[in-house]
């Protein structure tokens, strides 16, 4: 169709739909820059098998990525004889994200991109670009969670967030580049405490599978100022042989009500929603509905050959998030994606290899590496 071809390069995918159940990475085009990039990758795990002498286990993690670090500190208790449940995870969580970059002897600290909500769609939706706007996200919590029990798992935790636009030059900001507000608040920040809840159901057999997933977040207004509101969304895939052939299909929703800043919104499109758009490139609203389905062929001993079709909206609910900036920024809320795929089973995981093409004939590749192994 003489479309353009483009390669994108992203985040690694940890969608819970099994047509991107593989940690993806997507490879953006080369762009030629002066600046130097200082990008340190690391991990740092520290284990007492038994703090109190009574099998109690502490495990301190601290990981520095590329865009962002993690501290997690979680105490392990073996079950009390009252308990029913097996154990139980108590976790203090510290978040932040942090890109260090170089350019000649001067040192810049920037924040994640936000290009999800605010980013522009360029190449006939094949990507996004950033209009300059960064999230700083500092969140302190504790999470509870409960062993297994049957085909279910649940878990529980309670966060406080403290939310902070940021431009690129390190700043705090409270207005995108049109004028309206980037925060809930309409200040320099926002303030959040989270109840959240999540379970998930499995049924896995040699023919079939059954997933579901749960979460619920609840903004409990326990601080001056804080946002209050509910988040749902929920996925659902399910999986059948088909012969010697493997049909995997999935559903994902979601909704919002009460409070919500534009950062908030669920965005569609990208690897793990819509593939063949960039990300968030399809739209951003309060509610989403998400269906993919992929068919997957055996070509020889190691290799597969699959179709794939990817569809999602947000319902018509854009004008509702704050700012309307998908609207703005030419969304048009709704996309389809397809394409095909070849798979490579290893030792080593599953090498998938994805050629996509969105609606305006505009062609994407994905590459990718299931480290759990092949289907």
């Amino acid at each position: 169709m003489g479309a353009q071809q483009s390669v994108n390069a992203g985040k690694v995918c940890t969608s819970t739909s099994p047509t991107c159940s593989a940690r993806r990475a997507v490879l953006p085009p080369m762009r030629n820059s002066g600046a130097t990039f200082s990008q340190i990758v690391g991990r740092i795990s520290l284990k007492h098998p038994s703090l109190f002498g009574r099998s109690e286990k502490l495990d301190v993690i601290l990981d520095k990525g590329i865009n962002e670090s993690n501290a997690v500190i979680a105490f392990r208790r073996p079950r009390p004889e009252w308990l029913s449940q097996q154990s139980f995870v108590i976790q203090l969580i510290l978040l932040f994200t942090l890109v260090l970059t170089c350019s000649g002897l001067s040192n810049q600290h920037t924040m994640t991109p936000e290009i999800a909500v605010h980013g522009f769609p360029a190449d006939n939706f094949t990507r996004s670009g950033s209009r300059g706007i960064n999230l700083s996200r500092l969140s302190l919590g504790v999470e509870l969670n409960e062993p297994s029990t049957s085909n279910w798992t649940s878990g529980t935790s309670v966060k406080f967030e403290h939310i902070r636009p940021v431009n690129n030059e390190g700043r705090s900001i409270a207005r995108d580049h049109d004028g309206f507000p980037l925060t809930c608040s309409g200040n320099l920040h926002d303030n959040m405490i989270i109840l959240k809840q999540e379970s998930g159901y499995a049924d896995v057999n040699d023919n079939s599978f059954l997933k579901v997933n749960l979460q619920m977040e609840q903004g409990l207004p326990l601080v001056p100022k804080s946002l209050t509101f509910n988040r749902v969304k929920c996925a659902v895939s399910k999986g059948m042989k088909l012969g010697p052939t493997f049909l995997v299909t999935s559903l994902t929703g979601g909704s919002i009500v009460g409070d919500m800043a534009p950062y908030q919104a669920f965005a569609i499109g990208g690897l793990g929603s819509v593939r063949g758009y960039g990300e968030g490139a399809v739209g951003a609203g309060r509610l989403c509905l998400i269906a993919n389905c992929e068919y997957t062929v055996p070509l020889a001993k190691h290799l597969e050959g699959s179709i794939f079709m990817d569809c999602g909206s947000d319902l018509g609910s854009a004008c509702h998030v704050p700012g309307n900036p998908a609207l703005r920024q030419g969304k048009p809320g709704f996309g389809v994606g397809f394409g095909y795929g070849i798979h490579f089973n290893t030792d080593l995981g599953q090498i998938r290899v994805d050629y996509a093409m969105n609606a305006f004939s505009r062609k994407t590749i994905y590459f990718g590496i299931n480290s759990g192994g092949g289907s």
